[in-house]
């Protein structure tokens, strides 16, 4: 495989990686894939597993997440043949399970992170550390929001979610999109790379065929607009060393522009259906 482009972790290591193009799934893989992962998620700034609301730039992730409750689960209830089991794998400290369980979903979920499992323990949600906990379970509607580009031994993973599914079920899958305007702008400081973090850097193309090998359908996709807006601000901080707000906005509203036309959205929910 060829070499995409040269990044590094801008957040925690510095270390320097390889983004490697797989033409055939029009996929990128982080190489080298480091082992013992655990080290390169110990900052104060990756805050996606926290309710941290000090800097601006935590605010504006918690509005946003908060936003985003709201629009994930009209697009579950929207393609879910059944609205009773919910799983979201990768579940953080565990708000959209919160939210879920409010509006009378039966809800199960599961979180690496110790600090993450014990924040949402707090709101009345207990989380499992490890998907094989539920051996003995399927489940209507399973989600990944932003968690497929931090699985290791991604085939096995989908197999796995396939097991879980009930037929006719339905797989919520959100990934960052590196075919997006907001990528091809910042190149090596695209913050959605978040190396070695994130070991797959998917397009449409590569979703559609990872998926389909496993009998599984890419039935609709929509796109996540605050993502542009947020990835941009952070990918600003990783190019010039500061908070550019002002062109943070104008990058992420042009990318959404563009996207109107292309699809091509900075991060791009997929509905994944399983047949009966």
């Amino acid at each position: 495989m060829k070499c995409y482009l040269k990044t590094k972790d801008y957040s925690v290591s510095k270390e320097e990686f390889e983004l490697r193009h797989d033409e055939n799934l029009d996929m990128l893989l982080t190489f080298p894939q480091p082992e013992g992962l655990e080290k390169y998620y110990e900052s104060e700034d990756y805050i996606s597993h926290t309710d941290a609301k000090k800097s601006l730039t935590e605010k504006a992730y918690q509005i946003v997440k908060t936003r985003n409750l709201q629009h994930k689960l009209r697009i579950i209830s929207r393609h879910a043949s059944t609205k009773k089991t919910i799983l979201d794998v990768g579940a953080g400290t565990g708000d959209f399970l919160n939210y879920a369980k409010r509006n009378s979903w039966q809800i199960s979920g599961v979180e690496p992170s110790e600090k993450a499992r014990q924040k949402a323990a707090e709101k009345g949600v207990c989380l499992k550390a490890n998907i094989d906990e539920f051996k003995d379970k399927t489940f209507d509607v399973i989600t990944l929001f932003h968690v497929l580009e931090h699985v290791p031994d991604l085939n096995h993973q989908i197999t796995r979610l396939n097991d879980l599914l009930n037929p006719g079920g339905v797989l919520i899958v959100a990934v960052p999109n590196f075919k997006s305007f907001d990528a091809r702008y910042y190149k090596k400081y695209w913050a959605a790379f978040d190396v070695p973090r994130h070991l797959w850097h998917f397009s449409q193309t590569s979703i559609s065929k990872l998926f389909t090998k496993h009998s599984l359908h890419v039935t609709k996709t929509y796109p996540m607009v605050f993502d542009a807006f947020y990835v941009s601000l952070l990918s600003e901080k990783y190019k010039h060393g500061r908070q550019g707000y002002f062109a943070a906005f104008c990058i992420g509203l042009w990318s959404n522009m563009k996207a109107w036309s292309s699809g091509e959205y900075s991060s791009l929910i997929y509905v994944i259906k399983r047949g009966k």
